[in-house]
């Protein structure tokens, strides 16, 4: 595979682990009573965040696994599963508790019906978008090389961050031209594509945990 196709996998990897679209009713709920510039401020964050941390990622991701001693074929699995789970919740149109258990679900009801007061990075941004699947996904895409591609997987990650901060703020027209059916087909799509990436993920680490398995 060339190193143009790893790097286009894992922007289209990455679009479909964050799933904007399954973001885009949560952030309308969140932001009903909100103003233009509350909205805006609120996507300005959010997008920053889920960048700064996925960049993060990239960046301190090998050290870490270094650190607490785990092997890559072992993270590939264990970021498989995870995957593979979330992709099964899509499958079914919702969040899952990968991404976002009741109370944190509670939480961000709760937010969206104060004032004006969009404190929602967390956990809208984290873990509802830049949770435990994007962060290992980008952890995994990083062992591949060294600065120069860590530097390109950044750039994918600012290009996904980009189409993140597009679809929120136009959030209000994405969902009333789409409605609900639209937004949970197009999470659907994308649920069953992460689930085939989820797959090969695993079988690639557990080839390497297990060579007779080759």
């Amino acid at each position: 595979m060339s190193a143009l196709q790893e790097y286009l996998r894992f922007t289209v990897t990455l679009v479909a682990v964050l799933d904007p679209f399954l973001a885009v009713p949560i952030f309308l709920s969140l932001t009903a009573a909100a103003d233009a510039a509350g909205r805006r401020r609120l996507v300005n964050a959010v997008t920053l965040t889920v960048f700064l941390v996925l960049a993060g990622a990239a960046i301190f991701g090998e050290p870490l696994l270094k650190l607490i001693g785990a092997s890559l074929p072992g993270f590939q699995v264990g970021g498989g599963l995870v995957l593979l789970l979330m992709a099964l919740a899509m499958l079914n149109a919702e969040a899952g508790k990968v991404r976002q258990n009741p109370e944190e679900e509670a939480e961000l009801e709760s937010k969206g019906q104060g004032q004006g007061d969009l404190t929602g990075v967390v956990p809208l941004a984290i873990p509802l978008l830049a949770g435990p699947g994007a962060i290992g996904t980008t952890i995994i895409a990083a062992q591949a090389g060294g600065a120069m591609h860590v530097a390109a997987l950044i750039g994918c990650v600012l290009l996904v961050s980009a189409l993140l901060w597009t679809v929120l703020r136009v959030a209000g027209p994405i969902g009333r031209r789409m409605g609900t059916t639209g937004l949970n087909i197009a999470t659907r799509l994308l649920g069953l594509l992460l689930a085939a990436i989820a797959i090969e993920m695993m079988a690639s680490g557990l080839k390497a945990l297990l060579p007779g398995l080759a």
